[in-house]
């Protein structure tokens, strides 16, 4: 098995929210590109949310969410993991992202939500107790993954309330 190693974050220093996975797909590490994989939800869900179509060209996603003040990054840096599942990630491999210097140069991050539950674990763990923050809350987002079975609809629905709380 080999390292993979994570992309930087799609922001801007204005980002409002701040959308933390685990670690890219094996679909998304070879496209160079968040999310890449088809049967994935997170494009779709975000398009609905900020009024733009997921089947537009990658670039122009990307401009969409940093112009509507959210920024997409991984929880982990470098990880050992076989395929493209969470649950393959060995846990002793996992080096996670510098939060601190990230937070440091987004001061204006409110919300951070984490798409499912191994990036809001992984964090939990390996971040914020290196972190002295008050000021940002933290939500688990139903995952965007099509290894989790709850329809778009509701993925959607529950996106929007938390994103928009």
């Amino acid at each position: 098995m080999n390292t993979i190693t994570s992309f930087p974050p799609i922001t801007e220093k204005s980002a409002k929210i701040l959308i933390l996975g685990s670690m890219p797909g094996a679909l998304s590490l070879n496209a160079n590109q968040y999310y890449a994989h088809p049967r994935n939800a997170f494009w779709r869900i975000m398009g609905s949310l900020y009024g733009f179509d997921a089947e537009s060209a990658y670039e122009y996603r990307v401009e969409r969410l940093t112009e509507s003040g959210v920024a997409v990054w991984d929880v982990l840096h470098t990880c050992v993991r076989a395929g493209s599942l969470d649950s393959a990630i060995e846990s002793r491999s996992q080096i996670a992202n510098d939060f601190q210097l990230f937070f440091k140069q987004h001061p204006n991050i409110k919300l951070v939500g984490f798409n499912g539950e191994k990036a809001e674990k992984s964090f939990n763990k390996l971040c914020l107790p290196l972190l002295n923050i008050s000021d940002i809350n933290f939500v688990r987002l139903p995952s965007s993954s099509p290894a989790h079975t709850l329809p778009l609809a509701q993925k959607v629905a529950a996106w929007r309330k938390a994103l928009e709380a």
